[in-house]
């Protein structure tokens, strides 16, 4: 479905990812794993199309990506829940749930979208007409993912969702995401909850400084002696 081949991007001269390469299948969760500062956020946003890399290739589903707007990847099918979330804190849940639907093939089926993230997350369909920045951190990434999910993607990408959230809420956001995997969306997940993300994710990378260190199985990045020491703190 998505294959990056070979990708630099920087922030004018300062080189963040130096040569990533990664592939994710249709129907799969991968995670991508490593410590603050690794370039999985520029990654996701180049992804995205929110920055422009300077080599390598991006296609996704046959096409070429780094060819799309950041409104036509959208239109393709790909969704990004930001870190921080980004919601507009002064609109009602239920409109920032509805500018999710604003790629045209998503228009239509606005309604039965809106009624389908309900179900995934009745908090908020309680909470519909409140302000969004009323809401709790939890609520919040309910409503950034629900958003996302308005447009109808094929690949959701999930910057840091377990970000600032109490436990509890952690496993509620992570049960939501098997949900939704297990409904046919791909997945590709970054997150600092190394135990937590490989529990969701059948396979996943490892990035460090900019470049893809290791790949594998959900059970050989656990016996991994470096993941072991620098992710799961054994």
């Amino acid at each position: 479905m998505l294959e990056v081949e070979n990708l630099h991007v920087g922030y004018g001269e300062i080189a963040v990812l130096e040569g990533a390469t990664l592939r994710v299948g249709r129907g799969e969760i991968v995670a991508l794993l490593g410590a603050n500062g690794a370039g999985k956020t520029t990654l996701m946003r180049a992804i995205s199309r929110l920055l422009p890399p300077t080599a390598g290739t991006m296609t996704f589903e046959e096409r070429d990506l780094l060819a799309a707007s950041p409104a036509r990847a959208v239109e393709w099918g790909i969704a990004h829940v930001p870190e921080g979330r980004k919601l507009w804190p002064d609109m009602s849940v239920e409109d920032n749930l509805l500018l999710g639907s604003y790629p045209k093939r998503a228009r239509a089926q606005a309604a039965a979208s809106l009624e389908e993230v309900y179900a995934l997350f009745p908090r908020v369909k309680e909470r519909r007409r409140q302000t969004a920045g009323t809401l709790s951190g939890g609520e919040q990434q309910m409503v950034a993912i629900g958003r996302c999910l308005m447009s109808l993607p094929s690949l959701l990408m999930l910057d840091e969702p377990s970000l600032g959230l109490a436990p509890k809420v952690v496993g509620e956001v992570f049960a939501s995401i098997r949900a939704i995997n297990a409904r046919g969306m791909t997945v590709l997940l970054v997150e600092q909850n190394v135990a937590g993300a490989l529990e969701l994710a059948s396979r996943g990378y490892v990035l460090e400084t900019g470049r893809i260190v290791m790949t594998g199985s959900r059970e050989e990045l656990l016996a991994s002696e470096m993941v072991r020491k620098a992710y799961l703190g054994l």
